[in-house]
């Protein structure tokens, strides 16, 4: 298995952003956190900027959207750069047709669960999707300290991906850190957004590249990883 490593822009300097972009060039996407002060407590940033950052970076834009009605907003930021557009499934009203219309603008269809919402009731969809994302935190501020009780929810959504036989990422984001990421990717997770342990860093693509190797190293003895 390679591991993905998705530096989260919540935690970089946002005066800075094209910089902070440059900064980890060598991850495979950028993770950028859309907020409307709605869905989740917190306002962050929205079109104008993931365009900019488009035109900024050739690493290329995993939007991760917390906001209410993403069935309308969504498309919008396959148009405005996003190569993966994530909604949730607690806000989005016909999740198939959004994933679909996601996927015919061009870009990977993901969809996202907060802690408490379980992953079965999805189950029949999951084929419709490129990436599940399991939130490690609740959604709407970076920095929180990572749920452990995620970890059983991540192994049954690994079981349900080869239940399947889904070539389908699993994606974790919250508090994934050189502490939790070798738990998560024991568990199933192969694409890991993390905020401050990368940005936190005094150097950032060193600590993608070693996130990256912990990550890999822990999943090439799981189980769900023999023969991945």
């Amino acid at each position: 298995m390679r591991a993905q490593i998705n530096p989260s822009i919540l935690s970089a300097d946002f005066a800075r952003l094209a910089e902070e972009a440059e900064a980890v060039a060598g991850a495979d996407w950028l993770h950028v956190d859309v907020m409307d002060n709605h869905f989740v407590p917190n306002l962050t940033l929205g079109l104008p900027v993931v365009e900019s950052l488009r035109k900024a970076t050739g690493t290329p834009l995993d939007c991760h959207l917390m906001i209410e009605d993403p069935d309308r907003w969504a498309p919008g930021y396959v148009e405005a750069g996003a190569g993966s557009v994530t909604f949730h499934a607690e806000a989005a009203t016909a999740p198939v047709k959004l994933a679909r219309e996601i996927r015919a603008k061009g870009a990977r269809a993901a969809m996202a669960l907060r802690p408490a919402t379980p992953v079965e009731p999805y189950e029949d969809l999951l084929p419709e999707l490129d990436m599940l994302l399991v939130m490690t935190v609740e959604p709407g501020f970076g920095g929180q300290s990572f749920l452990d009780i995620m970890l059983p929810k991540i192994r049954r959504t690994r079981q349900l991906i080869a239940k399947h036989g889904l070539d389908l990422w699993l994606q974790v984001d919250g508090g994934v850190s050189q502490s939790t990421i070798e738990r998560c990717a024991e568990a199933g997770a192969d694409v890991f957004v993390a905020g401050s342990a990368v940005y936190g860093a005094g150097d950032p693509a060193e600590a993608v590249r070693g996130l990256r190797a912990q990550a890999e190293s822990a999943a090439a003895s799981a189980p769900w990883a023999c023969g991945h």
